[in-house]
């Protein structure tokens, strides 16, 4: 007896059972009114107007050799702008940079995969002939170290290029 009322206690628990009163046979609902009010405007907490909101997605990949080194990179960069009026807007160019392979290292590899804020910028245009932009740019070190980046000298490609030449100079 213990076990039957265990496994009808169990079966009701699994099973749905749908009901309904007599009186709502009538009144249907929708489901549409039910997720969309339409006493709401469209615009997001009742100042952000998506009329005014672009957003442009932009993939490139590319590879590149140079002195017996070579380097594959990719990028991911989410560019948004929102028009306040006709003569100021807000631009926001955000950046996924990824190095799956390259020969120079790990230390390259850490130092420039990550997420960039590549661009944040306010314009504003008061006049024709003028234009007010305030930026905000954060990008990763140079691709490959140069002789006109003025951190070059500390850099770990500095130090390998240094070695390399007194080695050469030793023999």
């Amino acid at each position: 007896m213990k076990k039957l009322f265990t496994f009808l206690l169990l079966l009701g628990f699994v099973l749905s059972v749908n009901a309904q009163f007599r009186d709502d046979l009538d009144n249907k609902v929708s489901v549409r009114e039910g997720f969309l009010n339409p006493e709401t405007s469209n615009n997001l907490f009742g100042f952000i107007d998506p009329s005014k909101f672009s957003m442009n997605h932009q993939v490139s990949m590319s590879y590149s050799a140079f002195a017996g080194q070579g380097v594959a990179l990719g990028v991911y960069t989410n560019s948004m702008r929102y028009d306040f009026s006709d003569n100021f807007n807000f631009q926001v160019d955000a950046s996924i940079v990824n190095s799956p392979y390259n020969t120079i290292g790990d230390g390259f590899t850490n130092n420039i995969n990550g997420i960039y804020l590549s661009r944040a910028a306010v314009n504003f245009k008061p006049s024709e002939n003028t234009r007010i932009s305030l930026e905000f740019r954060q990008l990763p070190g140079g691709y490959y170290n140069n002789y006109y980046n003025p951190y070059y000298f500390l850099s770990p490609s500095f130090e390998r290029e240094t070695r390399m030449q007194q080695l050469q100079e030793t023999k």
